[in-house]
């Protein structure tokens, strides 16, 4: 079994109600143990848009890298996630940000997830459930990779997903 970080993202229809639908159908093939508070955060890379609910969960999954991305795009795909272009808003994201020590560098799949260090709406809630978890190419801790960056558009929002080790 593989330990996974997974980043979920939401700023389209009940934010909140999308990232608790994703990790309920993430739990089919993935053991969620942890889940972060969620965090209201500034849209990256397209600015005219709603804001993000982020969150971040740790599990346990016997699906290799590339599986475990074909079942979460499968469950963007199922909530109604549509692919516009870039950055666009959305129903609900689920990244990989990190599985196991893996470094990975696939056309579809890259990990540890290539923006990982530069993004505090998935390092503040990384840092909140795995402080000590290391990012494998540069030995960093999720907190010290969090206390790098500047975190002033993540806003804790207090509210925690029921179940799950929350």
């Amino acid at each position: 079994m593989a330990r996974v970080y997974l980043g979920l993202g939401a700023n389209l229809g009940d934010r909140e109600a999308n990232l608790k639908k994703a990790l309920q159908l993430l739990a089919a093939r993935l053991k969620v143990e942890k889940v972060s508070s969620f965090y209201e955060t500034e849209p990256v890379g397209y600015a005219d848009q709603p804001r993000f609910l982020n969150a971040v969960c740790e599990g346990t999954t016997g699906l290799e890298p590339l599986k475990l991305l074909r079942y979460v795009k499968d469950i963007e795909r199922k909530m109604g996630r549509k692919r516009t272009f870039r950055y666009a808003p959305r129903l609900i994201d689920i990244d990989i940000l990190l599985y196991d020590d893996n470094i990975l560098e696939t056309p579809g799949l890259v990990l540890p997830h290539q923006r990982l260090a530069e993004r505090a709406f998935v390092l503040v809630p990384l840092a909140e459930i795995a402080p000590e978890t290391r990012h494998p190419v540069t030995g960093q801790t999720a907190r010290q990779m969090a206390g790098a960056i500047d975190k002033s558009g993540v806003v804790l929002l207090g509210v925690k997903k029921e179940g799950a080790g929350a």
